[in-house]
């Protein structure tokens, strides 16, 4: 996991179905950093936990969000986000992208933000 640290990573797809283009602000986006913080946004609310890998998984400690209303469809994007972050995930970097699969077999695929946008 050491390639993702000092990046921020936007999803591209989520849990199997590919996001579709709307406003900057409304891509989700993780941003890991080396002292085991995450942060980023769902789409609608700003992020931050913790991360780890243990026995090969990857894992999110607690993660808090900002409260800020969203669209209905951001909304629910930003909950299968979250969802996702809180259950063990296998993670590999294949072809420059981020790849997490849930325990259901479901793939988010995540790749590179501008470098502007991964300043840490």
């Amino acid at each position: 996991m050491d390639e993702v640290v000092g990046h921020t990573w936007r999803f591209t797809e989520l849990a199997g179905v590919a996001l579709a283009d709307g406003p900057e602000r409304a891509h989700p986006s993780l941003t890991f950093s080396g002292d085991g913080q995450v942060y980023g946004t769902g789409g609608v609310n700003r992020l931050r936990g913790t991360w780890a890998v243990e026995d090969g998984l990857l894992r999110f400690g607690p993660v808090v969000t900002t409260l800020m209303a969203g669209t209905p469809e951001h909304t629910a994007r930003e909950r299968v986000v979250l969802d996702l972050l809180a259950g063990p995930l296998r993670a590999e970097v294949a072809d420059g992208a981020l790849l997490l699969t849930d325990g259901q077999g479901r793939v988010s695929r995540l790749l590179p933000a501008p470098p502007e946008e991964s300043e840490v």
